[in-house]
């Protein structure tokens, strides 16, 4: 869901990167999953606010710069069960991972290995016999078969 980034200010508020369509998601939920040292561990979010397109948010028991400065770096997430259902047509990332990439042709050009964001659009990072990067548009993403692991690409395996 994003990624906790550098403190702001002094009294133990971190700036939050998020991965999500819409910033301000985080802050309908008041317990948020922190990657850290320990595994995943859930934390109780003390305050969370949107300042212009910043999201930043205080978790309890953070209460200066050096215990935020600690947790930069460190992944945000929640429940599967705390989200909504996907849209028609829509996927969560963490569906995707995993998932077995073939061409049109059937030539298996690896798996999913993440997906990142560009201004222009989503890409998913295929890793095979080589790592490929590909739009994930519909101009080149056919289908999608979550309960089969497949996803089927109109992409060359030379491309």
């Amino acid at each position: 869901m994003g990624r906790i980034g550098a403190p702001w200010g002094v009294q133990g508020w971190s700036r939050i990167q998020t991965f999500t369509a819409e910033p301000d998601t985080l802050c309908d939920f008041r317990t948020w999953w922190v990657s850290g040292a320990e595994g995943w561990q859930p934390c109780d979010v003390h305050a969370v606010e949107m300042k212009g397109e910043l999201l930043v948010a205080q978790l309890k028991g953070i209460a200066d710069r050096e215990a935020a400065m600690a947790l930069t770096g460190c992944q945000v997430g929640l429940p599967r069960n705390a989200l909504p259902p996907a849209g028609e047509g829509e996927y969560y990332w963490a569906d995707l991972i995993g998932l077995d990439v073939v061409n049109l042709q059937g030539e298996v050009l690896g798996r999913v290995d993440r997906l990142f964001e560009t201004a222009a659009n989503d890409v998913i990072v295929v890793s095979g016999e080589c790592e490929r990067l590909i739009p994930f548009v519909d101009q080149y993403v056919q289908s999608v078969d979550l309960d089969a692991r497949r996803l089927v690409v109109d992409w060359g395996k030379d491309y």
